[in-house]
């Protein structure tokens, strides 16, 4: 069985792209939960991970790091991960290329903390480019392909890329037009999506820097989850 090591739900978005997949696709693994610690993630990772980060997948002694590697494995593996369509396939691997080495201004001013409801104190115009481009792509991508997934009727790995910018959607509110708006809906909904959120909100642990990186340049409008340290 595969391994799939992550990290605290809470922040980790790079963790949640493999575990989604997975979980929507049926595909077995055991799961270890790594969470981060102040100075020491790196070298505590670095235990699974060559690269000292997650996600990291063990298949027997296949190591297999970064959440675009972890995803090409399996599609060699398991053919749902990308659509059968050679014109989607090409479509879903260019827009989830583009999510994997992009839109940094969503994750700096958007830090991904599935806990927090927040409100922007200002959106800058890098972050409102992004916000665009989401919305332009999403919107193509279900009006090309008929939706109800970016690619087509069937959850695969373009819809697992973009999983967590469904949760910065609802952490921050941030505006979309319709159809996007409504395929981040459809995301939130997933069984496995909830299943990850519950999680996240039952966490006991606090990332200093990453609970920082949220609340910079937004102000705070409600905190679901469980009190810090509670088990």
């Amino acid at each position: 069985m595969y391994e799939l090591y992550i990290g605290n739900r809470n922040y980790s978005s790079w963790s949640l792209r493999p575990w989604v997949l997975m979980r929507e696709l049926a595909i077995p693994f055991a799961e270890h939960v790594v969470p981060f610690e102040p100075g020491s993630s790196w070298t505590k990772f670095r235990g699974f991970s060559p690269s000292g980060k997650v996600p990291c997948l063990l298949d027997g002694d296949t190591v297999v790091w970064d959440s675009l590697g972890i995803t090409e494995y399996l599609a060699e593996r398991h053919p749902a991960v990308w659509p059968r369509d050679p014109r989607a396939r090409a479509w879903a691997r260019c827009a989830a290329a583009e999510m994997h080495s992009g839109f940094s201004a969503l994750r700096q001013r958007c830090s991904m903390n599935c806990g927090l409801r927040l409100r922007l104190n200002e959106v800058p115009p890098a972050l409102q480019r992004d916000v665009d481009r989401i919305d332009e792509l999403w919107s193509e991508g279900l009006r090309r392909f008929g939706g109800p997934f970016l690619a087509g009727a069937a959850f695969g790995a373009v819809d697992a890329f973009f999983a967590p910018v469904a949760f910065r959607v609802q952490g921050y509110g941030l505006a979309l037009e319709a159809p996007a708006a409504g395929y981040a809906n459809r995301l939130l909904a997933l069984p496995s999506m909830q299943e990850w959120h519950r999680a996240a909100l039952l966490e006991p642990w606090r990332d200093e820097e990453h609970e920082a990186e949220a609340l910079a340049g937004a102000t705070l409008l409600e905190d679901l989850r469980a009190p810090r340290g509670a088990r």
